[in-house]
């Protein structure tokens, strides 16, 4: 199986965004993939909550879900949208941060919306509080895409272990780690980090990021780190896809999950312990 990873700049506009996406992901094809991942935030990258109120929308109104899953269709490929920034009927207004299995009948298989907010004081000069404008997921979710099971996670779930092992047992044998990652952040932990979640589980690891600054129409302009990256369930880089935009190439040899799960079983070696 050949898959796509897909780093881009994305602007804070929708459909600037949705006609980028769809040209790199023609390219995907033309470069044989069958299996094409798009990054975090897709759709609209931006610090502006009154602005993501103004050009978001719900799942059944917004304008780049259907078009992709039409893309999907017109290719005949397995499509993850990374992520997608949704308005929810939530009472206090917050959106979605939601990842989409993407069939190559064009059908959603399923979604996922991330659990786990990036609220953190990175330095003085740059702080989030995603848990602001995005409410959090309460549902893991292992996804059937014929060729693999994925397991759906996004960007600051990665700091997370026990949602990838819980993955894991569920059957996953690729994890999806889509992200818009802190340029601050990215260079010191990134690649450790989705090296350890493949090591841990014996899972393909596939990480399509945002990449360089990004062009805002209201709202501190946001710089991400890039380097999109996919590792093998043994943890050895596959591919590191530098800071550029661009369309990215990896094979995939399903047998090496179970390979790299016969030499360290250790996901059959759980025990139940006392405290702390």
């Amino acid at each position: 199986m050949r898959a796509a990873l897909l780093q881009m700049t994305s602007s804070d506009q929708p459909e600037e965004n949705l006609q980028t996406v769809l040209e790199m992901i023609r390219a995907a094809v033309a470069g044989g993939a069958h299996y094409v991942l798009t990054p975090e935030v897709t759709n609209c990258l931006s610090g502006s909550r009154t602005h993501q109120r103004d050009v978001l929308r719900t799942q059944d109104e917004d304008v780049t879900l259907p078009a992709l899953c039409e893309a999907a269709a017109q290719h005949g490929i397995w499509l993850t949208i990374g992520s997608l920034g949704l308005k929810t009927t939530d009472p206090d207004g917050r959106f979605a941060n939601r990842q989409f299995l993407i069939s190559p009948a064009g059908e959603i298989v399923d979604h996922y919306d991330k659990i786990h907010m990036f609220d953190v004081n990175v330095s003085p000069e740059e702080t989030y509080r995603e848990s602001d404008g995005y409410r959090p997921g309460t549902r893991a979710v292992v996804a059937d895409a014929g060729f693999a099971r994925i397991g759906m996670t996004i960007c600051y779930d990665v700091r997370f272990p026990y949602l990838h092992r819980a993955l894991a047992h569920g059957g996953a044998q690729i994890l999806t780690a889509p992200a818009a990652f802190s340029h601050v952040t990215g260079a010191a932990h990134w690649h450790a980090l989705l090296q350890a979640r493949a090591i841990e589980t014996g899972c393909f690891v596939l990480a399509p990021a945002q990449t360089g600054h990004h062009a805002t129409s209201r709202g501190p302009r946001r710089r991400t780190f890039g380097h999109s990256l996919a590792i093998a369930p043994w943890g050895e880089i596959l591919l590191d896809a530098g800071v550029e935009p661009g369309v990215s190439f990896v094979d995939l040899d399903m047998e090496k999950v179970e390979e790299a799960r016969r030499r360290v079983p250790s996901l059959t070696h759980d025990r139940e312990f006392d405290g702390p």
